[in-house]
């Protein structure tokens, strides 16, 4: 049976479990291949922490955490209203194709909506076919205003 809850990253099991998964999740080629840097792992926690707009969704299948969502809340100009971007999706490979994000994403949706989150956004690589279908299925879809510009892209630009 698979447990949803909120992570307390003060919590030294989940603090764990957070930068356990979202390092296994660094290191896949869909989350770019490489391990997160030793200062990165010590630090995340405290860093999450210590900012109240952050929260996380830890999945555990008894013991075993086995998946993980990264939560940033932001604000929507035009809602004038909270909004929550869905950092990191992590669901480990033993425990895909069983529901598990979609179980995540419950959890995530009842957090936004009490903070009065006018709306959840996320970032997902075009080839990553898998998660698209799951996302898709959580009623996300692809945001644009006006049909004639298209489509928002998601750019950056490193510091």
């Amino acid at each position: 049976m698979i447990d949803v809850l909120l992570a307390d990253y003060r919590n030294p099991v989940h603090a764990e479990a957070v930068v356990g998964l979202l390092d296994t999740y660094a290191r896949d080629p869909a989350g770019g291949g490489t391990a997160l840097a030793p200062e990165v792992l010590a630090r995340l926690p405290d860093a999450l922490a210590s900012r109240p707009q952050a929260f996380s969704v830890l999945a555990y299948d008894g013991e075993q955490a086995v998946g993980l969502v990264n939560c940033i809340e932001g604000f929507s100009t035009f809602a004038c209203r909270p909004l929550v971007n869905v950092h990191d999706v992590v669901v480990l490979s033993s425990h895909r194709g069983q529901r598990v994000a979609q179980r995540m994403f419950a959890l995530v949706e009842s957090e936004a909506r009490a903070r009065g989150a006018c709306k959840l956004t996320l970032e997902v690589l075009s080839g990553n076919r898998s998660a698209l279908n799951a996302y898709e299925r959580e009623g996300f879809a692809g945001f644009q205003l006006d049909p004639a510009y298209g489509q928002a892209l998601f750019l950056q630009k490193k510091l």
